[in-house]
């Protein structure tokens, strides 16, 4: 009788990264924390939904904590010490996302915002007439 040879999935293989960037997208509503190597391959993410907070609860800072620790907690298993921390928008969870990745054990090398500016602004609504 022939056995199965099992194969694990890329996703459970270990990689032993020690560098990377954590990206962490706050929105009004949302909080998404992804990290990736410094090539830009992603390691692990989490999101405040996929942590299991729904509607308005996943704006909350302590849902942007739980998706960062969440997330976290994947990549330590995966080798990563050593992360640059990248945020981007206006959301309440940004600190708090940062504090957890802070606690769970990760060496923060730099910490950038790198949330979008608009150069001129949204176009003009259309002159009223009367």
């Amino acid at each position: 009788m022939v056995k199965k040879v099992k194969k694990i999935s890329p996703r459970k293989q270990k990689k032993n990264i020690s560098q990377g960037r954590a990206y962490i997208q706050a929105t009004f509503n949302n909080t998404i924390v992804t990290i990736t190597d410094l090539k830009g391959d992603v390691i692990a993410w989490a999101s405040a939904g996929s942590s299991g907070f729904k509607g308005a609860r996943k704006g909350t800072p302590f849902a942007a904590q739980t998706a960062a620790e969440n997330c976290g907690k994947f990549a330590l298993d995966q080798g990563l010490t050593q992360i640059s921390i990248y945020i981007k928008g206006p959301g309440s969870g940004r600190e708090l996302a940062i504090r957890a990745l802070r606690t769970i054990g990760f060496q923060i090398l730099g910490i950038r915002d790198i949330t979008g500016v608009p150069h001129n602004g949204c176009r003009p609504s259309k002159k009223r007439r009367i």
